[in-house]
């Protein structure tokens, strides 16, 4: 909400609560037609303003119970009943002042997500350190990150190692090590002391900056479900007119029907669903999933059906060491010659050589020297004293003079083999696991209620259905291309509202098909996260359920919001009709229940996710 707008409703709120406090001491000193006077002039500023209200959303083609409130407010001040009006006014204030603090308050920590977002950074710039705008920073460039500072852009870690908070992106608890040359995420805090970091994009593309357009888009988002609650506004407005006029002509009096309109004002519809949805959408974002706005929250509330992208989504997305075979006679232990193969594959930038590297474990590798790499086959050279050859089975073999060997049989693996001096060592196999505990997030989706769980994947059938063979699936699809995927995703609607999970320009559009499109925001394709409507910040699939745990939760709490609201509301418009309460105590009682109603929806800021580790 806009400063002015902000100040408008204090001001408002101000007039209708001095004029009602004014007006009971002059009615206490035995000035009735002065008090009558006060609190007339105090209902006025705030009819004023709802009427403004009310017009610029008839403009709109939007009507709703800000109506009802305006009807009471005049028909109080036509009929002689100033104080019940000074309550409405008060209480309509009030109401609207409390919504607004309540969005503000439920939207506090994706506002801090926003506030983090560094507007500088230390940059090394010929052997001096150099303050300069975010923008300005290029790839290539190292930049100083002091302890406490926020990341400013992606990049890789330094010489040292760095120890980062990544609570504010992903909801860990524990700050995290990041080795050198691992990459680090703009928006994480240093936790450690200072370290160097080599940008790898510039601020504006990088993950920050895009999880700032995302918060962006969440915040500007309007849910289908607050549509159905304008809709029900109609149906109790013609109720609450019907009821009202029903009084007046049974009874002959108007007052009767002055305060079956004032206990149906507001209506705790207009309250409860905007105010659930956007504290959902906040408890999300704590937990490191980012949802797209309320239609996106309340769709993930409603799925039965999962399918999973495999690349990426169910598996790890790059390969690691699954098995070390050593060579029979080789003379060596099967850990040195990983080392040593290590040391000369940091010089190369193939996939599997940076797998390689990893599988070292962080140790301190050596200098290769005479160092020679023959494009997508493997490397030559000479590490502490020893002369390796380092690539795939048919490279290392005729290097070696031996016969060629057979890759490995198992779909989906590559084969790595080590030759040190003159000699076959160890043969490495690689492939692209499964996320750890992939099996208990599958089990752990089943007792949520999903009732389909599927593969979806471009991938080979034969790949698709070794990485999937122990996993309780439903059906796994395999050697899809984007257009299938999306047919795949439309057939599933007959089983209940889909959820497509994935990472890749491939998966953008069965993402923008799904009633619920989710992307792996940590590492995946920019194209994947533009499509999804939430996005997991985290790289870890299981950061799927308590989002949905929360969804539901949110979701939940609305519509008990609105049904016990309007339930009240009703049985108070019973009474008022049977003439049990005045226009000034039916006024009393709908502010309470408006009250009541939002403190209730606030409650979707404590819903607990569940287990996160």
């Amino acid at each position: 909400m806009p400063p002015a707008m902000r100040q408008r409703d204090s001001a408002i709120l101000a007039i209708a609560a001095a004029g009602l406090v004014l007006g009971l001491a002059l009615l206490l000193t035995d000035r009735p037609l002065a008090a009558t006077r006060t609190w007339t002039l105090a209902t006025l500023p705030v009819l004023a303003a709802l009427l403004f209200e009310i017009l610029r959303s008839l403009r709109a083609g939007d009507i709703g119970l800000d109506i009802v409130a305006a009807l009471s407010m005049s028909a109080a001040l036509l009929t002689g009943e100033a104080a019940a009006a000074n309550v409405v006014a008060l209480m309509y204030a009030g109401g609207t002042f409390l919504e607004a603090f309540a969005e503000r308050r439920a939207g506090a920590e994706m506002r801090a997500l926003l506030a983090r977002q560094p507007q500088s950074a230390l940059r090394h710039d010929d052997g001096t350190l150099t303050e300069v705008p975010i923008e300005t920073i290029l790839p290539g460039d190292r930049l100083l990150i002091r302890q406490g500072d926020v990341l400013p852009v992606d990049g890789t870690v330094g010489p040292r190692p760095a120890l980062l908070d990544l609570s504010a992106l992903t909801g860990e608890s524990l700050p995290q090590t990041h080795d050198p040359g691992s990459a680090a995420m703009s928006g994480a805090l240093n936790a450690g002391p200072p370290f160097d970091l080599v940008a790898t994009r510039p601020a504006a593309d990088s993950t920050y900056a895009g999880i700032v357009r995302l918060v962006t888009t969440a915040q500007q988002a309007r849910a289908p479900m607050t549509r159905l609650a304008d809709r029900w506004s109609l149906a109790f407005l013609a109720v609450t007119l019907a009821l009202a006029g029903a009084a007046w002509w049974a009874t002959g009096d108007p007052v009767r029907a002055v305060a079956v309109l004032v206990v149906a004002t507001p209506c705790p519809l207009i309250l409860a669903v905007p105010v659930a949805l956007v504290a959902g959408l906040s408890r999300a974002a704590r937990f490191g999933v980012l949802v797209k706005g309320g239609r996106a929250l309340e769709a993930m509330a409603r799925i039965q059906s999962l399918i999973l992208d495999k690349t990426g989504t169910l598996t790890e997305g790059r390969p690691m060491l699954v098995a070390t075979e050593a060579a029979p006679g080789a003379g060596i232990d099967p850990d040195r010659a990983l080392y040593l193969a290590a040391s000369l594959d940091q010089t190369s930038r193939h996939p599997i050589a940076a797998a390689l590297v990893a599988a070292a474990d962080g140790r301190r590798l050596a200098i290769p020297a005479d160092v020679n790499e023959s494009p997508g086959e493997g490397l030559t050279g000479t590490v502490e004293g020893h002369r390796l050859a380092v690539g795939g089975p048919a490279f290392v073999h005729r290097i070696l003079g031996l016969p060629a060997s057979a890759e490995p049989h198992n779909p989906g693996e590559v084969a790595v083999a080590i030759a040190v001096d003159g000699r076959l060592a160890a043969t490495l196999t690689f492939a692209d696991g499964l996320r750890p505990g992939t099996a208990a997030f599958l089990a752990e989706a089943r007792d949520l209620g999903l009732t389909r769980i599927l593969l979806a994947t471009g991938d080979r059938a034969e790949v698709a259905r070794a990485i999937t063979r122990d996993l309780p699936l439903d059906a796994v699809h395999a050697d899809l291309t984007p257009d299938r995927k999306v047919l795949l995703v439309l057939s599933e609607r007959k089983n209940g509202p889909v959820a497509m999970v994935g990472d890749g320009v491939n998966d953008a559009p069965a993402l923008a098909a799904a009633d619920l499109g989710v992307a792996m925001g940590a590492r995946g394709a920019a194209a994947s996260a533009e499509a999804a409507d939430v996005v997991l910040l985290v790289d870890r699939l299981d950061r799927l359920l308590p989002g949905i745990r929360i969804a539901r939760g949110a979701r939940a709490i609305a519509l008990q919001s609105v049904a016990v609201g309007l339930g009240l509301s009703v049985i108070g418009m019973v009474a008022a009709a049977l003439g049990y309460l005045t226009p000034i105590q039916g006024a009393i009682l709908q502010e309470a229940i408006d009250l009541a109603v939002v403190l209730n929806a606030l409650r979707a800021l404590r819903i607990s996710p569940g287990r996160i580790d």
